[in-house]
């Protein structure tokens, strides 16, 4: 069931799908990657769309999510034997992603400019 996540700043609004194979995505961690997927909003808030996938497979639990900003899309995927680490081990590594892509736009900003 999609869920749209917004932080209050202006109309800034990201659309967030959840979903589990071989697995039930209760209440408590929906809420969770919401409240991750909240703070990666904090840093770059162009995000309009979130897919997330939990999985079991054996004892590993992975998580996968793409998420489609301004510009592009970012993927990333981690896997634990928890499912909440498995969620903060993803959620920093759609940070550094988002990061990185912010940079990469000022840089490209910054030479536009300079021209």
């Amino acid at each position: 069931m999609p869920v749209s996540l917004c932080t209050g700043k202006g109309e800034s609004c990201m659309q967030v799908n959840i979903s589990g194979h071989q697995l039930e995505v209760t209440k408590p961690l929906r809420e969770y990657v919401e409240l991750k997927l909240k703070k990666l909003e904090g840093h770059f808030d162009k995000i309009t769309n979130v897919q997330v996938t939990m999985t079991v497979e054996k004892l590993k639990q992975k998580i996968e999510a793409t998420l489609h900003i301004h510009g592009g899309e970012v993927v990333a995927n981690a896997e634990h034997d928890d499912m909440y680490a498995a969620i903060d081990l993803l959620t920093d590594k759609l940070d550094r992603q988002l990061l990185k892509h912010k940079e990469k736009q000022q840089s490209i900003l910054k030479g536009a400019a300079a021209r």
